[in-house]
């Protein structure tokens, strides 16, 4: 229980209100003793600890998929402007991969076991794989796949708020780096 501590004072001739916060020394520790076994993860994590696994599994396989078209797309693109996107689909892949890491390891830090069953990978994701031979189809099929994905974080983040504040975090920087990637995608669209 955090308690709030007012105090009043007039300094030079103006009165100043200070708030102060007073943690609950009892409660802090009876929570850092229970459970030992879960690390991190204490009692405050609640009842929502399944369900943010859930969701951080499914945005797992998002990032996965995304590494695959993008990796796809690095190695097939053709045409006269195909090496300057290629290495941007490089790129891409990459930092989700990083994201898939980052996620993975959120995961664990949970409580839970990161998904990474290729069998199910498309079936979890909220973006689609794609196989497109055109590169100005190429470059809108990953413009849609990040789109999806600052949905699916904008939602996320907001589902999940002061409910875990560690992966909420994590998900903002994610959130920041997809909203680069999709304006990255809809500049080459534009040329």
């Amino acid at each position: 229980m955090n308690t709030f501590k007012e105090v009043h004072g007039n300094r030079g001739g103006v009165d100043h209100e200070q708030k102060t916060l007073k943690l609950d020394e009892e409660a802090i520790r009876k929570a850092a003793s229970a459970d030992l076994d879960d690390g991190a993860v204490t009692p405050g994590y609640g009842p929502y600890r399944d369900s943010i696994v859930k969701l951080l599994n499914d945005a797992l396989a998002t990032e996965l998929v995304c590494v695959l078209r993008y990796k796809r797309h690095y190695f097939t693109a053709d045409g006269l402007e195909s090496p300057a996107i290629a290495e941007e689909f490089l790129q891409h892949a990459n930092e989700e991969s990083a994201h898939a890491d980052k996620i993975a390891e959120r995961i664990v830090q949970l409580g839970g076991s990161p998904n990474f069953n290729p069998d199910s990978l498309s079936e979890r994701s909220h973006a689609d794989y794609d196989e497109s031979t055109d590169l100005k189809a190429m470059v809108r099929a990953n413009l849609v796949a990040e789109r999806i994905a600052v949905e699916t974080y904008r939602q996320m983040i907001e589902l999940i708020g002061d409910k875990d504040p560690t992966t909420r975090r994590l998900l903002e920087g994610v959130l920041a780096e997809e909203e680069e990637h999709a304006d990255e995608l809809s500049d080459w669209l534009r040329r």
